[in-house]
């Protein structure tokens, strides 16, 4: 918006946001204005808090019209490039930090298509090291900063990508996109 001088208040809306922030993006909706939902990286709603948003407009005000304004997205940049099939895939968003992340890395190496998911620069290599033993020598391709200045693919088994990250910097955000079986 600065790069295009467009000066308009803006609200911020994020995971910690309450009933209370929505409740007044749904009065200033019932007011008649018009607002946009605009992210600072990536498309809104997808593995973004904006989806609430979104669910809660819906849900309460269903005659409020929701337009969609394509942008980047990560998860199918990086599909887009992996060299995997992408005619059937599967999305995840983020792995549990804690509870239940065992389950939700066989739930990936289970699957017979091509998988997609996300992982933050503080449990990347964690997570490689606990997916690798559950893919054998299934490639993967590993997206960081993709749609951003410093974007880095990787690609390899997930022990291989590992080795390569060492080398590298680890800050961004990361997409891990699995070979079908």
């Amino acid at each position: 918006m600065n790069a295009l001088e467009i000066r308009k208040p803006l609200i911020a809306y994020h995971q910690h946001s309450d009933d209370r922030r929505t409740s007044e993006v749904l009065s200033m909706l019932v007011q008649g204005k018009s607002l946009a939902l605009v992210t600072d990286a990536g498309t809104p709603g997808i593995s973004d808090p904006g989806g609430k948003l979104v669910e809660g407009i819906v849900s309460k005000l269903p005659e409020v019209v929701i337009v969609p304004i394509p942008g980047p997205n990560a998860a199918i940049a990086a599909l887009s490039v992996s060299g995997f099939p992408a005619d059937a895939f599967l999305f995840l968003g983020f792995p549990p930090h804690k509870k239940g992340r065992r389950a939700y890395f066989e739930r990936v190496a289970e699957n017979e298509d091509t998988v997609v998911f996300y992982e933050s620069t503080h449990r990347i290599m964690k997570t490689l090291v606990e997916l690798a033993p559950l893919i054998d020598d299934r490639r993967i391709c590993v997206g960081r900063e993709l749609t951003k200045l410093h974007e880095t693919i990787y690609r390899g088994t997930a022990a291989e990508v590992t080795e390569q990250l060492k080398s590298t910097s680890i800050k961004g955000e990361f997409v891990i996109v699995l070979a079908p079986k």
